[in-house]
């Protein structure tokens, strides 16, 4: 998708792509703030509830035929995510099959606000030390997720308000284009 494009996808995949990233910030949550970068496959919950229909009913899957809502994603993790340095770099080499709708990605970071990061080193690992033991630094997490309609939304939470879930689509815009050339 380009910038100022709309999302070819319906109205139920926008719902269904938040609501999925929704339900994966507070899964992702249950496991705390010191956890690395965790990478989901999006899965139409139909397709799932129809070619696994023993797993479904084990995980209280409901299609659109009986009652589930229309467009429902289900979150798969792919345990087997492991990222070195750099996220994009891992991004870069992932490639989904068709059957996968979408994908998210959840990562917590620290970050200064705006009026200290002009006082930081140029040299990024420096500038992640200093911002590391910075007295002001604020960690975020953040849930980015993508689909083959060309949705994009993200989701994220501050540590310091943690009953406050902020969203927009252009989030983390960066992070979400990434997710998206793994679509393709």
């Amino acid at each position: 998708m380009t910038p100022g494009s709309e999302p070819s996808g319906s109205s139920d995949q926008r719902d269904a792509l938040i609501a999925a990233l929704i339900d994966l910030e507070h899964h992702v949550a249950e496991a705390g703030w010191d956890q690395p970068p965790r990478l989901f496959a999006l899965v139409s919950t139909d397709l799932l509830v129809a070619s696994e229909p023993e797993l479904a009913t084990t995980l209280g899957l409901r299609g659109t035929a009986d009652g589930g809502p229309a467009a429902a994603l289900t979150a798969v993790e792919q345990e087997d995510f492991a990222v070195e340095e750099d996220v994009l770099e891992a991004l870069a080499v992932i490639e989904w099959p068709e059957a996968v709708f979408g994908c998210a990605i959840s990562l917590v970071r620290t970050f200064l606000p705006a009026a200290y990061e002009d006082d930081l080193p140029s040299d990024p690992h420096r500038a992640a030390d200093a911002v590391a033991v910075h007295p002001q630094r604020q960690e975020i997490r953040v849930v980015v997720g993508t689909d083959r309609a060309g949705n994009r939304h993200g989701v994220a939470r501050l540590v310091s308000q943690p009953a406050e879930l902020l969203a927009a689509d252009d989030l983390v815009p960066g992070l979400a284009e990434a997710l998206a050339h793994t679509l393709v």
